[in-house]
């Protein structure tokens, strides 16, 4: 994965939230394993973007089954950005991972969270 360097300004936090849609449900189980591939090739090229820290992934499918219109997402990553371009390129990985002749985003969907680190005070 590829670090933020230090002398940067400090990068956004982003919660990149990944749901996963009808149109795969709706495809034969032979079907899927494309898909899920295409998903692992989309992980891979977010997590090693130059901007890019992934801090943590979260899948959700222990409490959430099926298709997700809004929250609860399927699956979560939470990463440190160096700047919102980077962000919408990332998000823009929906549109550019392809799956046989279609793209990612006919079976699944993404939108992403921005804000910055929560210090936590007290104690």
């Amino acid at each position: 994965m590829s670090q933020i360097p230090s002398n940067e300004k400090e990068p956004l936090r982003v919660l990149f939230c990944v749901g996963v849609t009808q149109n795969f449900f709706d495809l034969p189980a032979t079907e899927t394993g494309p898909v899920w591939q295409a998903y692992g090739q989309m992980m891979t090229a977010l997590a090693t973007m130059d901007g890019i820290k992934v801090l943590g992934t979260m899948d959700d499918d222990r409490l959430m089954v099926g298709k997700s219109d809004a929250a609860p997402w399927t699956f979560y990553m939470m990463a440190d950005v160096a700047d919102l371009d980077t962000v919408v390129a990332a998000c823009n990985l929906f549109r550019t991972t392809m799956v046989g002749e279609h793209r990612l985003w006919k079976y699944g969907k993404i939108e992403a969270r921005v804000g910055r680190a929560l210090i936590i005070q007290g104690g």
